[in-house]
């Protein structure tokens, strides 16, 4: 006895049955639109109506070549049969439309998301930037510190400058009295004996 694996139990065998008629979906449910769509419009209630009254008139009027007479059994009959194709034509319209809706929803729903995530990604990444620029340094208060620098370094240069002219006038003046002591103080007796030695 042949050993059955549970995938192959599981697995639905596939029909050997050819199909004697291949039959493209796609243009049948293009061709079931275009009846629907047909159905739907004026044009054709207009020419139906056009139709049945001929029909009636040449049926009524020619009784000896009247091929539906009253009550018009060929004309029930030809309505039934146009009912009985119209019903799954339209439904099979409506199929493929709700296929159509069902994929633009879909759609609609993905490029929801997507949007909403670009939404909260721009809110996060705005949210970042406002943060890191009420932390940088702005242009006005950088402008405004650098004045403030400016003006302390002038009036450090200010206040060595005028140091440092103090300090020569002081230099000067210690010069001076140095140089008056010197002119006015009393000559040692070494200083005489040398002008003496001088003068001789």
């Amino acid at each position: 006895m042949a050993d059955y694996q549970r995938s192959d139990l599981d697995t639905p065998v596939a029909g050997q049955r050819r199909k004697l008629i291949n039959i493209d979906g796609d243009s049948v449910g293009a061709f079931a639109e275009k009846v629907a769509r047909f159905f739907g419009t004026g044009e054709y209630l207009f020419w139906q109506t056009v139709f049945v009254i001929i029909w009636i008139a040449l049926n009524v009027g020619a009784w000896k070549f009247s091929w539906d007479p009253y009550p018009f059994i060929l004309l029930n009959l030809a309505f039934s049969t146009q009912a009985a194709y119209a019903a799954p034509l339209i439904l099979l319209a409506q199929n493929r439309q709700e296929d159509r809706d069902r994929v633009v929803i879909a759609e609609d729903r993905r490029r929801s998301e997507q949007t909403k995530a670009d939404t909260e990604f721009l809110a996060r990444e705005l949210a970042g930037v406002r943060i890191a620029v009420g932390e940088t340094v702005t242009r006005d208060y950088l402008r405004r510190e650098l004045e403030e620098l400016t003006d302390v370094l002038e009036r450090l240069e200010a206040k060595i400058d005028d140091e440092s002219a103090a300090r020569q006038a002081r230099d000067h003046l210690e010069h001076r009295e140095r140089d008056g002591k010197d002119l006015l103080s009393e000559p040692t007796m070494g200083e005489i004996n040398d002008r003496d030695d001088g003068g001789r």
